[in-house]
């Protein structure tokens, strides 16, 4: 596909601060005048909307093949209706989590990440990836749920670690988020100009 546009996707752990960052990079690209939009994952239609009510509210964790395969259908389900149409009329896209949530998330809970990229080869790769950055103990006084303190604590550390080996490689590009709203925000869009401008 020959796109105009640019998708950008914003990443890291739950509370993180992610969907504040998205949103605001599309309000502060739009008062630059720039065609900009925000999504999400999991998406707005139908696909997403069972993932949220029958994967995400659940007690119990489906199998986590299962979640990745839903996951991935949703994904291409959301390129092909808002994503790929609006970056082909020349639209910035910001996406608020993308396939790097999958392979961090599911690869941490024990699914092959191999096998997760494998799921999700038919994908559009993003032209600029961000990992906002933000140690796990934070992210956890941030979250108001159950489980234990030291379950989740080691579940964000495996999630935390995959995120690194993406940014490591290059993929995915580190803003420290461990800061005020502004000063991260500030940040994201300096990388976000820089590129667009590049």
């Amino acid at each position: 596909m020959k796109k105009k546009g640019a998708f950008i996707c914003i990443e890291g752990l739950d509370a993180s601060g992610k969907t504040t960052q998205a949103r605001r990079l599309v309000r502060e690209l739009k008062r630059r005048s720039f065609k900009a939009v925000y999504t999400t994952e999991p998406s707005p239609g139908e696909i997403g909307e069972f993932i949220r009510t029958y994967v995400l509210q659940r007690k119990k964790r489906v199998p986590i093949a299962v979640e990745a395969l839903l996951f991935a259908v949703d994904r291409v389900d959301h390129l092909e209706r808002k994503v790929k149409p609006a970056l082909q009329k020349g639209k910035i896209v910001v996406s608020d989590r993308y396939v790097y949530s999958s392979l961090a998330y599911q690869g941490a809970a024990g699914l092959d990440l191999n096998w997760i990229e494998e799921i999700n080869r038919s994908l559009v790769t993003p032209d600029l990836a961000i990992y906002i950055d933000v140690p796990p103990e934070v992210v956890l006084n941030r979250i108001k749920r159950k489980r234990s303190v030291m379950e989740r604590l080691l579940i964000q550390r495996k999630v935390m670690k995959i995120y690194m080996k993406f940014v490591e490689d290059g993929q995915l590009m580190r803003v420290n988020g461990n800061r005020s709203k502004d000063e991260v925000a500030k940040d994201i869009l300096a990388t976000v100009l820089s590129f667009l401008k590049n």
